[in-house]
């Protein structure tokens, strides 16, 4: 499902990164946790054992809009 504020191309796109990052966290002994923490998501303990709902988050944090920064 694209969030409704997202191009879904850009969705698609995130997600297939999102999902290629779960895949080499998991392969290399990485729980749905770590994979989250290394893209900045905010977790609580009942999305940390979930690897759809981590591969979701990245894929969010993917199309966020880039912080304005001060000159």
């Amino acid at each position: 499902m694209t969030p409704d504020h997202v191009n879904p191309m850009q969705w698609h796109q995130s997600m297939g990164i999102a999902r290629q990052s779960c895949a080499r966290f998991f392969r290399d002994g990485g729980t749905a946790h770590d994979a989250m923490r290394a893209f900045g998501v905010e977790t609580r303990q009942a999305d940390a054992a979930d690897w759809g709902k981590a591969v979701e988050s990245i894929a969010y944090v993917l199309c966020a809009k880039p912080e304005k920064r001060a000159a």
